[in-house]
């Protein structure tokens, strides 16, 4: 592809530019300013906002696009409601938190009857019935509609984590185990997309006491793994034979497809052994996938044999995936 632009900036023969949406975000975000506060800006799971207390203020915000995170024919608009919910969830869990309040964003476009009064019912019961099982408060938003397009909501959720147990992407050291929960792969077609648990449990087991450094998986294994390895300075050396698949998976949907919602995490070599004889979660398993070494560059993944492993799939990018 010619570079048709100024230095940094790739265009088409068409003159739109094309960039992946990590690089677009590596370039856009340092220019937002970051008050005294703020502990941990753009960049993690969460932000993290320091007010002077024994807690930190965790901050996040996620998106559900109808026929992108789900499938309006295929989705009961309960489960939908449920999925924008967990999918927050999850990255309160990944900076080893607890969810407090949220805030809800509708915007759609009504007069197609598509999305109407009854649909957004269901949709606000399923959101309600997961936010009382995790102690979560509904406490605001907004409805907007839309000219053209699908529906889109947001919701912006607040938590917190005590000091010693706030988890980062960064922090992982040579010889360092890298450790996934749960299973990978075939997440659309078995619906774990859509069914999946918030590993808010394990995450409050392992933060703090075995973990400070971790992730969930949304992207793809290989592509959170990835940010891990970068934001530590540390590259991995992963055992691709151990990935825990799901029924019907194979090593590609495990390694790229994403909608994992499991995480990922590092321990020392001695927390590791003591991690495996102490995991109390019977129903979800806990795998040693592979090990960070110095003697890899940083954000790369290599194998057993020092080959670098090609990521088959980049794990989904809002920029350059096709609908």
């Amino acid at each position: 592809m010619k570079n048709y632009g100024h230095a940094g900036n790739t265009f088409n023969k068409y003159g739109r530019m094309e960039m992946k949406e990590k690089d677009f975000l590596r370039k856009m975000l340092p220019r937002f300013r970051q008050g005294t506060e703020i502990a941990v800006g753009p960049g993690d799971d969460c932000a993290v906002i320091d007010v002077g207390k024994k807690d930190y203020l965790l901050f996040a915000v996620d998106q559900l696009v109808a026929n992108v995170h789900f499938a309006m024919k295929d989705c009961t608009p309960e489960s939908a409601g449920k999925k924008l919910l967990k999918r927050n969830l999850s990255d309160i869990a990944a900076m080893g938190g607890l969810p407090s309040f949220a805030l809800l964003t509708v915007a759609a476009k009504f007069a197609d009857k598509v999305i109407d009064a009854r649909w957004l019912d269901k949709f606000f019961a399923g959101i309600e019935a997961e936010a009382e099982q995790w102690g979560v408060s509904i406490c605001g938003g907004d409805i907007s509609s839309t000219r053209k397009g699908d529906a889109v909501f947001t919701l912006s959720i607040a938590g917190r984590v005590e000091k010693k147990k706030l988890c980062l992407r960064s922090g992982a050291q040579n010889a360092d185990i890298l450790f996934c929960t749960g299973r990978f792969g075939n997440s659309y077609k078995s619906g774990h997309h859509i069914a999946f648990v918030p590993r808010i449990r394990e995450a409050r087991f392992l933060a703090g006491d075995y973990t400070n450094t971790m992730i969930d998986v949304s992207d793809g294994l290989l592509s959170d793994a990835a940010q891990l390895s970068s934001m530590s300075g540390c590259g991995i050396r992963l055992d691709a034979g151990k990935i825990p698949m799901r029924k019907g998976a194979d090593l590609q949907m495990a390694q790229g497809e994403g909608e994992d919602y499991e995480l990922l995490f590092a321990a020392s070599p001695r927390k590791a052994l003591k991690l495996k004889k102490k995991w109390p979660f019977k129903d979800v398993s806990l795998t040693e996938i592979g090990v960070f070494s110095s003697g890899v560059r940083a954000g790369k993944i290599f194998d057993g044999k020092n080959d670098l492993v090609k990521k088959i799939s980049p794990g989904y990018d809002h920029f350059t995936t096709k609908k």
